[in-house]
This record gives C-alpha cells, sequence and structure tokens, in this order.
C-alpha cells in the first residue's frame, strides 16, 4: 500500500482526478455537480490538486460571468495511471491462490 499515491486515497480526490482524465478543460460546475460537491469542497480539493501540480485552474469570462475551469495536467495523468495501476496489482494478488 505505500506505493499507492496518499493524494488519491482519498475517494474525493480520486473522482475528481479521474472524472478530468476524461475531459479537457471542464467548468467547475460541470465538476462540482459531477462530484456532487459544494462550491467550497470542491475549491478547497482544487487547490490541494493544483498545488502538488495534478491539475490546472483557469479563470475567465463568460459574458459578464465569472468561471473558471479545471484541466488534469501530465503529472496528475501519470499519477493516476501509476495509482490505477498499483491497484490492478493488488486486485490480482487478491485472485491468485495462496502459496502452500
Amino acid at each position: 500500500m505505500t506505493d499507492l499515491d496518499p493524494l488519491l486515497l482519498d475517494p474525493t480526490r480520486l473522482a475528481i482526478v479521474a472524472l478530468l482524465a476524461g475531459a479537457e478543460w471542464a467548468e467547475f460546475a460541470f465538476v462540482r455537480d459531477s462530484v456532487q460537491l459544494s462550491d467550497s469542497a470542491l475549491s478547497k480539493r482544487l487547490s490541494h490538486l493544483n498545488e502538488v501540480g495534478y491539475v490546472e485552474v483557469r479563470k475567465g469570462y463568460v459574458g459578464k460571468r465569472p468561471r473558471t475551469w479545471v484541466n488534469l495536467s501530465e503529472a496528475g495523468r501519470a499519477a493516476l495511471k501509476a495509482h490505477i495501476a498499483k491497484l490492478q496489482a493488488i486486485a490480482t494478488q487478491v485472485d491468485r491462490p495462496a502459496a502452500g
């Protein structure tokens, strides 16, 4: 278990990163609704993921309305891929018969 990414052990952060893996520059509201978080809870998690370089955050406007978009960075994509590979390795071990 020590090889698993500690940031992605949190189910909510894992859900955010996994969602972003299938999107390019997703709007904040889409991510919020998809992972069923409040604005403040999502903002806190995105800030943490941004600090470690897993997501990129872009702010701008659509008309006069402020908008925030998020994207999974290459580092975040690599971390997710490695985390999933380690989870799959653990799952594979479960299916193996015990030696002896």
